[in-house]
């Protein structure tokens, strides 16, 4: 596993001399934030805010510095498929531009034919994972989604199932009538191994009416992940940002997470996601994006916040761009993902990011950074080390 745990009593403070100079050297305030910590003083959710207000180096530094000493010298990605199910949704999220009303031009629903020729693909190209999500559709029966699993274990029974958000879940649990725990005990009998992370967005019910209503609450997000862990099935934890919340929300989300995951310890990654405005009606009201500079930022606040309890941080390179991505592996993340193959969501939104990733580009993007790569497993376990 990936798993390098460092305790700051454990040890001098042995600076890495890059950020070393940059704290000696930095007058911004954050630096008396930054010592506490190394000092063993427990990071509060206002000093954690703070932190947006900081010099980017020296944030960016600090939480590279905690990445070393927390993930090691290494960057992992995986050999994985995007298999998106199906776009018709009655949720309609004001930040989505994947979703489809039932009859409109563009509308699809995969049969478990299809489903099962994309995961015969990714295997020929050597995947280990499938990624299956989908929407909030109600046409679709439970018998579906427990047939296709089956059929796909029964055919690749090493392949990892990754599938289903945890509103993905809940929506099942009330279009069905189950509870989520049923849901989820049917599902892992039929393949299910992990869940993904998406459908968190910002964890702040305040933030959540605004943008998606007939979604799940943050609580109700939460529960699911919490059964899952207790069933087994461990999780990845997304944050959507850089739209209409802010700073102080976004490390809301990250102690909600934190919470979480002391308790069930069933979460895998933390993987920012950053919003694209492009073709959704939340784009068109606030028309802009957010910066590199921002982005940069939430990412090692990431580590800084959550590196002791999510010791694997996403740079998501379908929505930064590759030549982000590699910034971001020296600002805190330590994973990129990885091959994907055919992502939809991101790039109905506006991503000008290509599709899919070769080993060879990621192994680049790796090396480029500084960093080495090693290919993993669904649950952090190495695979191949270069």
């Amino acid at each position: 596993m990936l798993r390098a745990k460092f305790k700051y009593s454990e040890e001098k403070l042995n600076w890495m001399s890059g950020f070393d100079q940059i704290l000696k050297s930095s007058k911004d305030k954050s630096t008396e934030i930054i010592q506490g910590i190394l000092s063993g003083e427990k990071l509060t959710e206002k000093d954690a805010s703070k932190l947006f207000k900081s010099d980017l180096h020296l944030v960016t530094g600090f939480a590279d510095y905690l990445r070393e000493k927390q993930a090691g010298d290494y960057a992992s990605f995986v050999i994985n498929r995007q298999i998106n199910y199906s776009n018709i949704c009655i949720s309609r999220c004001k930040f989505c531009a994947f979703y489809r009303k039932a009859g409109e031009e563009g509308a699809y629903t995969m049969s478990s034919e299809e489903i099962l020729n994309k995961a015969s693909e990714a295997v020929a190209m050597g995947a280990t994972e499938l990624h299956i999500v989908g929407s909030h559709n109600p046409d679709i029966p439970f018998e579906y989604y427990e047939g296709t699993l089956r059929q796909i274990k029964k055919k690749f029974p090493d392949i990892s199932i990754k599938g289903f958000t945890a509103t993905e879940i809940h929506f099942f649990s009330n279009n069905f009538r189950m509870s989520t725990r049923e849901v989820l005990e049917r599902l892992k009998e039929a393949g299910l191994g992990f869940m993904p992370g998406g459908g968190a967005e910002i964890l702040d019910d305040s933030i959540r009416k605004k943008l998606c209503p007939a979604k799940a609450s943050s609580r109700e997000w939460l529960d699911v992940m919490k059964t899952a862990h207790e069933l087994g099935i461990k999780s990845n934890a997304t944050m959507l940002f850089g739209h209409i919340e802010k700073p102080e929300q976004r490390v809301k989300h990250m102690f909600r997470l934190m919470k979480l995951q002391e308790e069930t310890g069933g979460f895998l990654s933390f993987i920012p996601l950053v919003y694209h405005p492009e073709n959704n009606p939340l784009g068109r009201e606030i028309g802009m994006k957010t910066s590199g500079v921002d982005i940069l930022k939430t990412i090692a606040i990431s580590r800084i916040v959550l590196g002791e309890s999510f010791i694997n941080i996403r740079a998501y390179w379908i929505m930064l761009g590759k030549k982000l991505a590699q910034v971001a592996l020296r600002s805190g993340a330590n994973d990129i993902d990885g091959t994907v193959i055919e992502e939809k969501v991101a790039h109905e939104a506006g991503a000008t990011t290509s599709k899919s990733a070769t080993v060879e580009e990621l192994l680049a993007m790796i090396r480029k950074a500084g960093l080495k790569p090693v290919q993993r497993s669904t649950d952090y376990s190495i695979i191949r080390k270069w």
